[in-house]
């Protein structure tokens, strides 16, 4: 991926960041495309112009979907019919259709039953990594996605998608592991986990990004690749780009300015 498609990449995380959960009117000319990722630790839609533009996204935190399984059907619906009725307050339309994703190797009818339930028509669905290596136009590399509750990896060659594979360790397992140790609640444990992450929660929580380095070790060890672009919100905890510098020093290491964000946007700017 060139360094100026990283630059407009980061540049376009960052206005989404700036915009998120702004329910502010805005005039959009032209047409929307909206991707709805529907997360263990959270449901995020995101809207794109027609050149890509970020201009308007949404995200909240909820426990409804776990690896790609729904949990809670009904709470799913309501929070994307929801967040679509405050796009289309901003964008000052109604939005019908909208692109979704899925772990790798999970069921996508799991995200399509939510979003047709909701009312929605579902434009196009597709795997998360995948959906990032399309957006960042990787020819040689491996995504590595860790959301809440999966290690989503797509190995790229020559512009292509060879091997998906998704295995069940992310920031629930994180969460799990502080919560453990602190002998405190889950919740009070996530809670500390995305607002005061010091180092002495890094330690506690190594292990469990060092067992992901070794799930992604073990799925492109047979693979030429020569960077791995991580993303998925688990990817903030401090530390996690310098574990994967030192545990695949042979290999480039890419990670965005607001990894949060990048499935979310990737999924939402999918086929343009």
């Amino acid at each position: 991926m060139q360094k100026a498609n990283r630059a407009l990449i980061d540049e376009r995380l960052r206005r989404v960041r700036a915009i998120v959960n702004d329910e502010s009117p805005m005039r959009i000319d032209g047409q929307i495309q909206v991707g709805i990722d529907l997360g263990t630790a959270d449901v995020a839609v995101i809207a794109v112009d027609q050149a890509g533009e970020p201009v308007a996204a949404f995200l909240e935190w909820a426990d409804v979907v776990r690896d790609g399984v729904v949990l809670d059907y009904w709470g799913a619906i309501e929070i994307v019919k929801s967040m679509m009725a405050k796009i289309g307050r901003r964008v000052g339309r109604e939005i019908t259709s909208a692109t979704t994703a899925y772990p790798p190797g999970t069921d996508p009818y799991a995200s399509i039953n939510v979003l047709q339930a909701a009312g929605l028509k579902v434009s196009a669905v597709v795997d998360e990594p995948s959906s990032v290596a399309l957006l960042l136009n990787i020819e040689e590399g491996a995504v590595v996605d860790i959301g809440g509750g999966t290690t989503g990896i797509s190995v790229v060659l020559e512009g292509s998608i060879v091997k998906t594979a998704d295995e069940a360790t992310g920031g629930r397992h994180v969460t799990l592991t502080i919560a453990g140790n602190r002998h405190i609640p889950f919740e009070q444990a996530e809670l500390l986990k995305r607002t005061d992450p010091g180092a002495e929660l890094q330690a506690i929580a190594q292990p469990v990004f060092e067992k992901m380095t070794d799930i992604v070790r073990s799925h492109i060890k047979t693979f030429d690749v020569p960077a791995i672009y991580l993303t998925g919100g688990t990817c903030c905890f401090p530390g996690v780009e310098e574990l994967f510098r030192r545990e695949f020093p042979d290999k480039e290491i890419f990670l965005p300015s607001e990894p949060l964000y990048l499935t979310p946007l990737a999924i939402a700017s999918y086929g343009l």
